[in-house]
């Protein structure tokens, strides 16, 4: 049997870099968030929508697209700090969850192949698994050299979680740039899947102009 898989879509940054809020800037004719919004639909029971407070309390369908009534979506308010943010997902999905995936909506072209391996991985028996790439650029250390690429891999998400796993890592006051990394500190299993060169986080407004490339070409 399918476990029942949530996902998290983590939309309530203010987009300081960016120049304003990138998840509602228009890709492709789609906003940002709702290409997100739409894979993970296709992979999930219900999804919960992390945006920021002001649209959280908005009542125009607006925030969020609800027009698919055979999947729950549920939007909630983040918090200061994107664990924060986690955290007020993670209260919105119900307890029958088994599977939990946490994905930024700054990836908006995370492919529906690359949530269910990553769901498949953690069914496999992993606590936590998230998809990377190797680097290519050089890389150096600031005032003390090059560093040897072959060890370092390069972080996506959606990363995905036994929900038990999710939930007793982030506890009250657990910070880290991402989620799989709580899990390892809490002692959790971690597996990798092999990521998507075109799921690039968009940053800036170049990196939009980017993603619109990798849009047509896929």
């Amino acid at each position: 049997m399918k476990p029942e898989v949530w996902t998290i879509i983590v939309a309530a940054g203010s987009g300081e870099r960016f120049g304003g809020l990138k998840q509602f800037s228009q890709l492709g004719g789609t906003r940002v968030l709702d290409h997100s919004l739409r894979t993970a639909r296709a992979v999930s029971s219900g999804v919960v929508v992390v945006v920021p407070v002001e649209f959280a309390t908005r009542d125009e369908g607006n925030a969020v697209d609800t027009s698919e009534p055979d999947r729950v979506v549920v939007t909630v308010a983040g918090g200061t700090t994107r664990s924060a943010s986690v955290r007020a997902g993670l209260a919105a999905v119900p307890p029958a969850a088994e599977v939990i995936l946490v994905h930024d909506a700054a990836r908006p072209l995370a492919s529906e192949a690359l949530f269910t391996r990553v769901v498949a991985a953690v069914s496999a028996g992993a606590d936590a698994v998230t998809p990377v790439l190797p680097l290519t650029d050089t890389i150096r250390r600031v005032g003390d050299g090059v560093i040897d690429r072959t060890a370092l891999l390069a972080v996506q998400t959606p990363q995905g979680f036994r929900a038990p796993a999710l939930r007793e890592a982030h506890r009250p006051g657990a910070e880290a740039t991402d989620d799989v990394s709580l899990v390892e500190a809490d002692g959790g299993t971690v597996k990798t899947v092999t990521g998507e060169r075109s799921n690039i986080k968009i940053t800036d407004r170049a990196d939009l102009m980017m993603a619109e490339a990798w849009l047509s070409a896929l």
